[in-house]
């Protein structure tokens, strides 16, 4: 008998931070259900956050493993375990974190020349796995786990550059040659941006990002076509990208165990659980959860100003607090954010998790009637296929563009009136105040435009699953790709 011919295999590469290796861990798990063989390259504390998962999925006769690298932590100058942004407390270890990521370029070659893969899927912020693939023979794809408004919006300031037309950070302008008329400020740029332009070593690097994806072999998006059908037209015809929407990614996420540890199989806990059995006391749609991210950072005066608004709201709640460096047990670390007496005030009428949270059985739950989130685009996916509408508080990088084509594009968000996009590591920027918090809470989970909102969040809800069916936009997207690999056409 004729041998099988050996299976096509893919190498992935996520960036070390809890946003981009999650709908990577869902993507390669997602191609090896199409019979690939997926490897995921990481450290060796990154693989703890989802080693569970890939092992129930050996277990179900998947070919998938994890590969693991040695963290630099000694030549960055960082102290061991520090090798997720997440656990970044300062500007400077942050740049460390970043040093040390720029050193597993020789290491990722020895893998690739260990492994022999067909093909790099590594993400957009490893600019030199391009050369690395090529070095090896090998076709390189980047990943990019946010929307397709986003990356024409990025294109679009870098081209055009209309923010170095305007007088002053605040004032607005208009982004040119895109398919919506989309006003934005300079305040409301990524950091990068704004230093680009009296920076040149910052322009460089914004650049190299830009020319390592024109020069790959193409992009993989965590998107559906439903959902931005202007965009993803236009990143292929007028930008000229070759690229493949493969999402909602999160959808392949089926039963409560890979819900409850999907992205922090070490952060579950009793208590995380419990929310759910709270959430089961409360009626359909009268809920708001409030999450912010994994690694946003947010001063305790705005902190407070939110609780001020949640509880001038009236709304029943499920606020997730991202844990400081501090004990999270420690009383005057709460009271620092938290006004005086509020969570006496709010028994049976809130539930505060500090930490990790387990978000998408939270948001499928019957009682969640909206959304306060960062737009960071994995929230943005695991709402719209959640049919859960948004309060939306962008914070820094593309969140901002995010936000646009929820609140003006599909209209399934109300903003809180957020207008600066800040540094990273810094929660000091212009505060949103109680009133408009209030404001974007009432209209979002009361009236006849909170109804019309959730009946087109719903109505996304079902062209978000039907996308990843057989014969959906996504599925027919994901089969095209690995065709031209197994081809060796791309």
């Amino acid at each position: 008998m004729d041998s099988k011919p050996d299976p096509l295999h893919i190498l992935f590469f996520p960036h070390l931070a809890h946003g981009h290796m999650i709908p990577t861990i869902d993507m390669a798990r997602v191609f090896a259900r199409q019979g690939v063989k997926s490897t995921i390259l990481t450290t060796h504390l990154n693989a703890s956050f989802f080693s569970k998962v890939i092992e129930r999925d050996r277990e179900l006769g998947f070919e998938i493993d994890i590969v693991m690298i040695k963290f630099p932590s000694m030549e960055a100058g960082l102290p061991e375990g520090i090798e997720n942004i997440s656990s970044i407390t300062s500007q400077e270890m942050g740049y460390k974190l970043f040093k040390a990521v720029r050193l597993l370029q020789q290491p990722l070659q020895q893998v690739l020349e260990d492994c022999h893969p067909n093909c790099l899927v590594a993400d957009g912020m490893f600019p030199w796995a391009t050369e690395v693939a090529r070095k090896v023979g090998i076709p390189r794809l980047v990943f990019y786990g946010t929307s397709y408004l986003a990356c024409c919006v990025l294109d679009s300031l870098l081209r055009y550059e209309p923010q170095k037309n305007v007088t002053s950070d605040d004032q607005l302008f208009e982004v040119p040659g895109i398919p919506d008329k989309i006003m934005m400020t300079g305040l409301q740029q990524a950091a990068e941006l704004r230093d680009s332009r009296t920076n040149n070593e910052t322009a460089v690097v914004l650049h190299k990002l830009s020319e390592a994806e024109i020069t790959s072999s193409g992009v993989i998006m965590n998107s559906f076509q439903e959902l931005e059908p202007a965009y993803v037209q236009h990143y292929r015809k007028t930008l000229g990208r070759k690229t493949w929407h493969i999402g909602p990614l999160s959808l392949c996420n089926n039963d409560i165990e890979d819900k409850l540890e999907r992205g922090n199989a070490n952060a579950v806990s009793t208590h995380r659980v419990e929310c759910l059995r709270w959430l089961d006391t409360k009626k359909p749609n009268s809920v708001l959860y409030i999450c912010f991210g994994s690694v946003s950072w947010i001063s305790p005066t705005q902190l407070n100003e939110l609780a001020k608004g949640i509880e001038a709201s009236g709304v029943d709640f499920i606020w997730v607090v991202r844990k400081t460096n501090k004990d999270e047990e420690e009383e005057e670390d709460r009271e620092e954010w938290l006004p005086k007496g509020f969570e006496e005030r709010m028994k049976g009428k809130g539930l505060i998790i500090r930490g990790w949270a387990p978000q998408l059985l939270i948001l499928d739950h019957e009682a969640i009637g909206g959304f306060m989130t960062h737009c960071g685009w994995n929230s943005i996916l695991e709402s719209i296929t959640a049919g859960v509408p948004m309060v939306t508080w962008p914070l820094s990088n593309e969140q901002f563009s995010n936000e646009k084509l929820v609140t003006d594009i599909v209209r399934v968000g109300v903003g809180v009136g957020a207008q600066e996009c800040s540094k990273w590591m810094e929660g000091k920027k212009l505060l949103v105040t109680k009133e408009n918090i209030t404001s974007a809470i009432s209209q979002l989970m009361v009236g006849e435009e909170a109804n019309d909102m959730r009946n087109r969040a719903s109505a996304l809800k079902w062209m978000a699953k039907r996308a990843v069916e057989e014969g959906g936009s996504s599925h027919s997207d994901l089969k095209a790709l690995l065709d031209g690999l197994r081809l060796n056409s791309i």
